[in-house]
């Protein structure tokens, strides 16, 4: 082995039984809504979320935002927590797509607390933008892939609700978040107008995220995918990988979970680093007590065979995933050993 490609669980590869069910996909034309496969896939994900529609779009930055632009207005507010990959890696979208503005919340392990939303809504005054949505994600990227408890998304639904707010579920990576927890999935989508999930990441597709909600929203949604360009012909193609995935790879995420606790092992055990509590399949490690500077250490072990991404001044992330296995693990562990055994 010459390379482990840690860098996220996006780098997955289609399995040969993935590719061949991809092969052998019906397909029509997902634009007119006559495509088998796509709408089996639909179906399935909506019924397994307990909500009444579905739909298919290219990315998980599109299911995202085409929640932001049903569950809010131009000129009005979405909350979320500082970390969110709505505000940090979508490119400004709400902004300049919907006219939305972000209220970050600062928050522990990406999960904000009730009583922060209550203290982002400000009175009914012509001064202030109108708080009208609430997103959190789960797990939280760049909290360590930290997942919500059912009494702290309950909390927090409940009080936002309260508030009038909509809300929004960025489940990217929902899946991991549900073979941690092993909360039913409609339990956990029911306090939700929209969840969205991801069929590329964890679960090893190739392309394709799912936002789910009402029949009402979703036709909405389906509208704006048009307008931005997600309507898709034959992609029956690709929803045939997402639900192989769905079939076959969802109860083995316990592995990635299983193998990213064995590198946070690994890791803690080196002098100057500090990792931070991992529940799912994120490993972020802190340099800040090594005299290495991140931007040096990335590419260090990119030279010994292991990649991972940067993630902040001091830090880098390690995620597992379907195409790295045990031997796998054990050569970054070689490597890390080559690497960060020396002293500080």
């Amino acid at each position: 082995m010459s390379l482990v490609d840690l860098r996220s669980d996006t780098v997955t590869r289609p399995t040969p039984a993935m590719r061949q069910a991809m092969a052998q996909a019906e397909v029509g034309d997902d634009v007119f809504g006559d495509d088998p496969t796509v709408n089996l896939l639909q179906e399935k994900v909506a019924a397994f979320f307990g909500k009444e529609a579905a739909l298919f779009v290219p990315s998980g930055t599109m299911a995202n935002q085409l929640a932001v632009s049903v569950l809010t207005e131009p000129g009005t507010q979405l909350i979320l927590d500082e970390g969110a990959h709505i505000l940090n890696y979508e490119g400004g979208a709400p902004a300049a797509l919907w006219g939305v503005q972000l209220h970050p919340l600062t928050s522990e392990n990406g999960k904000p607390k009730p009583q922060a939303v209550r203290g982002a809504i400000r009175p009914k005054n012509e001064h202030f933008a109108p708080a009208v949505a609430l997103a959190l994600e789960n797990t939280h990227n760049r909290a360590g892939g930290s997942y919500w408890r059912m009494d702290e998304i309950t909390a927090i639904t409940q009080e936002a609700r309260k508030l009038d707010l909509k809300l929004h579920l960025d489940g990217a990576r929902l899946w991991n978040a549900l073979a941690a927890s092993k909360l039913d999935p409609k339990t956990v989508a029911a306090p939700f107008d929209t969840v969205s999930v991801c069929f590329s990441k964890g679960m090893g597709a190739p392309v394709g995220s799912v936002l789910v909600g009402s029949s009402a929203l979703i036709e909405k949604a389906r509208f704006t995918r048009k307008r931005l360009g997600g309507g898709m012909r034959q992609a029956g193609i690709l929803a045939a990988a997402a639900l192989h995935a769905l079939e076959h790879h969802r109860k083995r995420l316990v592995e990635d979970h299983a193998r990213a606790a064995a590198l946070a092992h690994v890791l803690s055990s080196f002098p100057g680093v500090e990792v931070l509590p991992v529940e799912t399949n994120i490993v972020i490690a802190d340099l800040s007590g090594r005299k290495e500077t991140q931007i040096d250490m990335v590419e260090t072990l990119k030279e010994h065979g292991v990649w991972v991404v940067g993630f902040g001044e001091n830090r880098f992330r390690c995620v597992t995933h379907l195409d790295v296995d045990d031997a796998g693990i054990e050569f970054a562990t070689t490597v890390f050993q080559k690497v960060l055994g020396a002293a500080v």
